[in-house]
């Protein structure tokens, strides 16, 4: 052990930091794919907050027109609540319902799958390194459990009414 620790690269070649140096490459190469999607990423999530901040600067110019005075009595209040509700309501609504959000918005999902893809890859190789299993085998033996689970809950419910038969 003397000998490895005064040779820091020699750690890498046993247990699991081989297998981590083995696959450090594959870690390195999604970083690298991250650092892409994210900055798609961002600027999707700017157009996409700048639409928002767009919207709601128009609907509440149109709100300011439509009621210029401040309400005095609750009447005026109920007044100015509606024409706030109808205008935002008219606004995002038509917002949400146009050709560029939509697309942007399906782009802005769209690199978040992406990033979410490279961070279980990612996940795979560590799991992998240390010899764990990964989230997909894990998930399998989750689903065979819990089929084997309604299967014995099926089987109880049949030895259950057979008992009762015999003893009725």
């Amino acid at each position: 052990m003397h000998l490895m620790s005064s040779k820091p690269q020699a750690l890498t070649s046993t247990g699991p930091m081989r297998a981590f140096a083995t696959n450090s490459k594959k870690v390195t190469t999604e970083l690298i794919e991250i650092n892409e999607d994210l900055i798609g990423f961002n600027q999707y999530l700017t157009e996409y907050y700048k639409q928002l901040a767009d919207a709601w600067g128009v609907a509440q110019k149109k709100v300011n027109l439509k009621s210029p005075e401040v309400p005095q009595d609750i009447e005026q209040i109920e007044a100015f609540k509606r024409i706030w509700i109808d205008m935002f309501d008219n606004d995002f609504t038509e917002l949400f319902d146009s050709k560029k959000f939509g697309e942007n918005y399906g782009k802005l999902v769209s690199k978040e799958l992406e990033l979410t893809k490279h961070w279980n890859n990612i996940t795979n190789v560590v799991l992998q390194s240390v010899n764990l299993p990964s989230k997909e085998e894990i998930d399998e033996v989750y689903k065979e459990l819990h089929s084997l689970k309604k299967r014995i809950g099926k089987l109880e419910l049949k030895l259950k009414k057979k008992e009762t038969r015999k003893n009725a």
